[in-house]
């Protein structure tokens, strides 16, 4: 059991991952839903793909 605790930690600069729903996707941000709240994050932290445009 300790060992499972140990792995749960959680300090300054940690990475931990969470659920939220994509609320909008602007330019430069993305908004997410998290529990009640709506947290905008810059689009530079995520992978998205872009369409291309058609010709």
């Amino acid at each position: 059991m300790a060992d499972q605790t140990e792995s749960k930690k959680i300090s300054v600069n940690s990475t931990i991952s969470l659920k939220g729903i994509v609320k909008a996707i602007f330019n430069d941000t993305v908004h997410v839903q998290i529990g009640g709240k709506i947290i905008s994050l810059p689009t530079s932290d995520f992978l998205l793909e872009r369409p291309r445009p058609t010709q």
